[in-house]
């Protein structure tokens, strides 16, 4: 079975249609909504398509009108697109993203598979570093031989003790200094890393249409450009 796998969209249409990959099952880890100029039409387009989808700490922030609980740099960024992104969904989107489950698990290929949106113990918030050694733990912790994460826009494979853990990187915000679209495979025997190029200015154009505060329009325009973390 292929099985596509991307996480952080974060409302980015243009990258989220131009996805280059046929698959058998779309599997999403979180974060559908925020940052991004097309959350209804994100939200409509995962919740057509996708098999599985866990709860992200902005799906959770929209949904639940909870907190992200965002770094310093990036919180008047979330608060600000929050604000639209909850403006513009109706009640039955909102409860949708509430309503994602924090994680999920299959067995496929013989292998258990267990997926979450930051980690395990934490699904929404705990950020772990991608060469940490606490990552054979945690998916040690949940019995899975694939652990599938994203939250950290980064994406990596570590494996270790029979276990493999995996994250995507992001599909519509990436942070790992390539603005290409991240995302992975799984082809029935092993976690395959990719990226596509997608039209980035068609994206920043839709949100210089929102009237965003120029400092958040300016910061989001730079990470979409450059792939870059705002430090």
């Amino acid at each position: 079975m292929k099985i596509a796998i991307v996480s952080d969209i974060h409302a980015n249409l243009e990258a989220l249609e131009s996805f280059p990959e046929t698959y058998d099952e779309l599997w999403v880890l979180g974060d559908l909504v925020s940052y991004g100029p097309n959350p209804r039409e994100v939200v409509q387009w995962i919740g057509d398509r996708a098999t599985l989808v866990v709860r992200g700490n902005h799906d959770n922030a929209v949904g639940c009108g909870e907190d992200p609980r965002c770094s310093s740099r990036y919180r008047e960024m979330a608060r600000a697109t929050g604000e639209f992104t909850a403006s513009v969904l109706n009640e039955s989107e909102k409860h949708y993203l509430g309503g994602l489950p924090l994680t999920a698990s299959r067995v496929v290929d013989g292998k258990r598979f267990v997926l979450c949106h930051a980690t395990p113990s934490n699904p929404l918030f705990e950020y772990c570093a991608s060469d940490s050694a606490d990552w054979i733990g945690h998916a040690e912790s949940v019995a899975a031989d694939v652990l599938l994460v994203g939250h950290t826009h980064l994406p990596f494979v570590q494996e270790g003790r029979g276990r493999t853990i995996a994250n995507p990187g992001s599909l519509g915000q990436p942070k790992n200094g390539n603005p290409e679209a991240c995302y992975a495979i799984w082809d029935g025997a092993r976690i395959e890393l990719k990226t596509f190029p997608y039209p980035c200015e068609k994206t920043i154009a839709k949100l210089r249409a929102l009237n965003l505060p120029p400092d958040v329009l300016n910061d989001l325009a730079l990470v979409l450009r450059t792939g870059g973390n705002l430090a």
